[in-house]
């Protein structure tokens, strides 16, 4: 997968293309192509709609291409593959969109030929830094040419994005017009691609006048986002900035999602919310095993690092122990995203932005409503119950299953906290920002404890690395300790914080 990043401009047809040296660049045209693009798109439009697109164009070396939306304008995720059958899109191609489509059959709707000349923008080593593309397209019905437009696009392949700038004042100059980041598909298909997506994004922010229903509207669509967004990057297994992992962040939305619809039970019609909570945690069991495999693997290395005096051959074999296990985990996740009980659960997601089952309680101001709301998982996270000890009493003997519980219910506390400080309220943003950073704390005992003890566990069926295993889980017990240790003091900050909330 490649990042695209472009700006595209609108110019007439007797538009001349300026001089392009600029920034100490030199400019090099190349030979004009004619690429013919067949695009493929359910019924109704899913993809386009969505700013996503899935291709066929003659000429290229990988001739299937889908194009998928970044949060950034301009910027688009590219997967290209290989493809004998130019009517059928790959499988893994058809797939790659299902979050998208949910299924839905794809057709021919749009044949576009365009005639490309291009001039490189490369630096003084030949390095190409952009690339300019003076593109006149036009719409095929058969044999007839229906619409003919022209727009230029510059794509940014190596250069700072200032490189791209420059080169906009000299195109706008010269009489073009910035047109956007409307696709070519879009744009020969008209109004129809241009209604708003399946998929409603959640609202920039609320207003303090936000009613309950609009706050809870505002959650389940940010989780759904984040589910959506992640599909395709969990099915290509590929990593995030800052050695983030797909398979986390859609389990972050799915967990998020099953936790603010317990939040927010009493504004919420539960014949609705309670099967879409059963069929959440179903893919959350199998977003926790690919992640629970992935936080392994990456732990081995990050505490094999810190201790150089592991053996090499221990270390390698159980690598591949953790590898396969990972891989074996992977695998049932991604069958399972190719079910129709997964399918079926996109489309109750995708609809679920568009409208939510609500109480009637759901009515009321947010800043009635919500303190309320929140009161109860702080409460519960505060007190305890059933068996759970609360924050306060939670002692650096308690067994491991106290500490990860209590860390649920922060987890919880926070995404309610979150929720409520949606429509600014500065108290509640602040108690969740605390609660954040009580989770991560938590998080790391969490993770500690789950390696240690799975340490031990290999080191009875694995015997001939017992020794290295060991001194693993000794030094994961450590961690665990070091987290206990400092965790009142973080308790006491992040109490003082919800102090508003006690009776």
């Amino acid at each position: 997968m490649t990042l695209e990043e472009e700006r595209k401009y609108d110019v007439a047809a007797s538009f001349i293309l300026p001089e392009l040296a600029v920034a100490d660049t030199r400019p090099a045209a190349r030979a004009a192509v004619t690429l013919t693009a067949t695009y493929f798109d359910t019924a109704g439009l899913r993809l386009a709609r969505a700013g996503a697109s899935l291709r066929h164009r003659v000429g290229d070396a990988l001739p299937w291409t889908v194009k998928l939306p970044t949060a950034v304008p301009g910027v688009r995720q590219e997967i290209s593959l290989a493809g004998a059958d130019p009517s059928t899109p790959p499988e893994a191609l058809t797939w790659l969109v299902a979050a998208l489509t949910r299924g839905s059959p794809l057709t021919a709707v749009a044949v576009l030929r365009t005639r490309r000349q291009r001039v490189d923008l490369c630096d003084a080593d030949g390095t190409r830094l952009a690339e300019v593309a003076d593109d006149t397209v036009e719409v095929l019905s058969g044999t007839a040419v229906p619409r003919t437009f022209r727009e230029i696009e510059v794509e940014r392949t190596g250069g700072s994005p200032a490189l791209l700038s420059a080169v906009e004042e000299l195109l706008v100059a010269a009489g073009a017009r910035a047109g956007g980041f409307t696709p070519k598909l879009v744009r020969a298909l008209g109004a129809a691609a241009a209604y708003p997506p399946d998929l409603l994004p959640p609202a920039a922010s609320l207003p303090a006048t936000a009613r309950a229903a609009d706050v809870v509207l505002a959650a389940v669509r940010g989780a759904v986002a984040r589910i959506v967004t992640h599909d395709p990057l969990v099915r290509l297994d590929e990593p995030l900035p800052g050695g983030d992992t797909a398979v986390h962040q859609m389990r972050v939305g799915v967990r998020r999602l099953r936790s603010d619809l317990r939040t927010f039970k009493p504004l919420v019609d539960q014949r609705w919310a309670g099967p879409l909570r059963t069929e959440l945690r179903w893919l959350g069991d199998l977003l926790g095993a690919a992640r629970d495999a992935e936080v392994l693997h990456d732990r081995l290395r990050a505490t094999a690092a810190a201790d150089p005096e592991h053996p090499a051959a221990d270390l390698a074999a159980l690598d591949a122990i953790l590898a396969a296990r990972r891989e074996r985990a992977y695998a049932d996740l991604l069958a399972a995203m190719r079910t129709r009980r997964y399918l079926a659960l996109l489309e109750r997601l995708t609809a679920a932005t568009r409208r939510v089952p609500l109480s009637p309680a759901a009515s009321a101001p947010a800043a009635e409503a919500l303190p309320g709301l929140l009161a109860r998982p702080w409460h519960r996270l505060v007190h305890g119950g059933k068996g759970v000890p609360g924050a306060a009493r939670l002692k650096p003997s308690a067994p491991d299953v106290d500490w990860h519980e209590v860390r649920i219910h922060v987890k919880r506390a926070r995404y309610a906290a979150e929720a409520a400080a949606s429509t600014g309220d500065r108290t509640t943003r602040r108690l969740a920002k605390s609660l954040a950073r009580l989770q991560d704390a938590l998080g790391e005992h969490t993770d500690a404890a789950l390696a240690a003890a799975t340490w031990r566990a290999l080191a009875k069926t694995h015997p001939g690395h017992a020794a290295t295993l060991k001194r693993l889980a000794r030094r994961e017990r450590a961690l665990a300790a070091s987290t206990r240790a400092a965790y009142p003091g973080r308790w006491r900050k992040t109490a003082a914080r919800g102090a508003f909330l006690s009776p």
